[in-house]
């Protein structure tokens, strides 16, 4: 048989199995879903390492220690942040408004898996996809059928072995665009989940099917004048040394601040960091592209093996190629997405030309997608974030593990939504509550036959504006995260510069929005009988807040 006939053919007797097993799936109750997910889990996080070197031999490129990470983060990593989501019948009630929100699943993903994340990605989809009580058909990259069909086949035994129904996961291994083209379109499918290149993500979007479709990203970063150099230079590197940049929100271009520039470069050689030459730019430029698209062969390579491709050595320690690069689009072949080492460079004089270099790098090939900022002047940081068509602002994070959730609050994901500014339906990162549907239970108010309430819609006025901006203020480097406080309450007390004379009471000294416990304020008062401090802290002297730890009282 033709390839094409026997990869449709695949296609269709795969959905028809894993429909039939879906169709048991969807009326397990939430205790019974969320074993078989945790055994999932489990089995993945088992495999992590061997899953990694089955992908980085396959495929060819990456780190095995960086692709462990990212099949550990996308097990039990995702696990952290799923395991107490409500995905099963009665999912949120709200008594005042009447209203109850049941879950109901989509039905058969079609998941399309990529070659740059291939086993994470895979692990990813298909414990989202159990947790909402779908069932899903991968259809993988040509180049990784072999390690996302391995997968595949760990987590969907262990899922069997936990009670799921056989088939209930599923994956293609005769692979062909026909195939993939069947899978989207096929009546069987009811849901897409697409991470891959602009041309897959078009193709599932005009499927006709309901479609999850993630795009590239061409993602700047820019490095303030205010920033932390050195921790901004260990970001940076940590990032693209992370699977050889083959996270598509990994940083692909250097935006730096004119005043800084050479401190930052520096700081980027002591990490092992090449900045090229004129020459070497120009070589290196001759193979980041063919025609108008990136040059597949330079995916997820060292740094030795690009300069060697290029025609010139380095030494295999170096981390990140530097290149100075003089504008955008497709005449500079440095500043396209290059999902390697490679960071084209450009020096802009002030935030608000960075802002239009940042806008122009995105315009080409990164719209919606990160955007990387190294600063500790707030002002800044904000005006960033209103300012740039993308949907995830990382602040003094790696890009590659900030976007997906790593190193930072975002959603914990290997699917990264571009939003309207990239040509997606959702700005979000995918997780299992996008693959449900949501149905609501709304209950009749007992007064809509009273004329009072029909007839009484009083004018409320414009809705109050509040500013949400706090001062500009500077922004300290994060801390390292350490175990949950035992209190949840925050500082109490943190001295500023004050702008205005301060409105205080004559006989506490507190300020009208400081609110104190009974036992907060038995302590102020302990604290004042013992000995006042000068410095305006209402605790007085206090062993867990010395003036030398900045009036921050961490203890309290």
């Amino acid at each position: 048989m033709h390839p094409d006939l026997g990869s449709r053919q695949q296609a269709r007797e795969l959905l028809e199995r894993t429909r039939a097993a879906f169709e048991l799936y969807r009326s397990y109750d939430q205790a019974r879903v969320d074993r078989i997910c945790y055994a999932m889990v489990e089995a993945g996080y088992r495999e992590s390492r061997r899953l990694a070197e089955l992908a980085v031999a396959e495929t060819g490129f990456g780190r095995v220690e960086s692709k462990e990470a990212k099949n550990r983060f996308a097990t039990r990593g995702l696990w952290r942040y799923i395991r107490e989501l409500k995905t099963c019948g009665l999912i949120a009630s709200d008594p005042r408004r009447g209203v109850d929100d049941y879950a109901d699943p989509f039905g058969v993903i079609a998941a399309i898996i990529p070659t740059t994340n291939p086993t994470s990605t895979a692990l990813f989809k298909a414990i989202i996809a159990m947790k909402s009580r779908n069932g899903m058909v991968t259809s993988p990259h040509p180049r990784a059928v072999r390690c996302i069909a391995e997968s595949i086949r760990v987590v969907h035994e262990a899922a069997v072995e936990a009670g799921a129904p056989r088939d209930i996961l599923t994956v293609m291994d005769e692979v062909t665009l026909e195939g993939t083209d069947e899978l989207m379109k096929h009546r069987l499918t009811d849901l897409i989940l697409a991470t891959g290149g602009a041309g897959l993500v078009r193709a599932a979007y005009s499927s006709g099917k309901p479609a999850f479709g993630v795009g590239p990203g061409n993602s700047p970063a820019w490095i303030d004048r205010s920033a932390d150099l050195a921790a901004a230079a260990r970001a940076i590197v940590a990032s693209q040394t992370f699977d050889n940049g083959t996270i598509c929100a990994s940083e692909q271009s250097l935006v730096l601040d004119r005043p800084i520039r050479d401190a930052f470069l520096a700081e980027m050689k002591k990490l092992g960091a090449h900045h090229c030459s004129a020459e070497e730019a120009r070589k290196l430029a001759g193979i980041v592209v063919r025609g108008r698209s990136m040059n597949a062969e330079i995916v997820g390579r060292y740094p030795h093996e690009l300069a060697r491709m290029a025609g010139f050595e380095l030494p295999q320690e170096t981390t990140v190629l530097l290149a100075d690069c003089a504008g955008v689009g497709w005449e500079h072949p440095l500043s396209v997405e290059k999902l390697s080492p490679i960071l084209s460079v450009f020096t802009e004089d002030g935030h608000d030309a960075g802002c239009r270099r940042c806008l122009e790098v995105l315009a080409f090939g990164g719209m919606g997608h990160t955007l990387a900022i190294h600063c500790r002047d707030e002002a800044v940081i904000r005006e960033f974030a209103e300012k740039k068509p993308v949907n995830r602002i990382l602040v003094n994070s790696p890009s590659s593990q900030g976007a997906v959730g790593y190193t930072t609050g975002l959603v914990p994901s290997m699917t990264l939504g571009c939003g309207s500014f990239g040509g997606n339906i959702t700005s979000d990162n995918i997780g299992p509550m996008h693959l449900l549907n949501v149905k609501r239970l709304a209950r009749v108010d007992g007064r809509w036959d009273t004329p009072d309430w029909r007839d009484d819609f009083p004018d409320l006025g414009p809705a109050p504006t509040a500013a949400t901006a706090p001062e500009s203020r500077a922004v300290a480097p994060a801390a390292p995260r350490g175990p949950a406080p035992t209190r949840g309450r925050k500082p109490l007390w943190v001295p500023r510069p004050s702008q205005q004379p301060e409105t205080r009471c004559a006989v506490s000294g507190l300020r009208p929005e400081q609110v104190y416990s009974a036992s907060d304020l038995e302590q102020i008062i302990r604290s004042a009988l013992a000995n006042k401090r000068t410095d305006g802290c209402p605790f007085g002297r206090c062993a867990d807040c010395p003036p030398e730890r900045g009036g921050v009282c961490p203890g309290c």
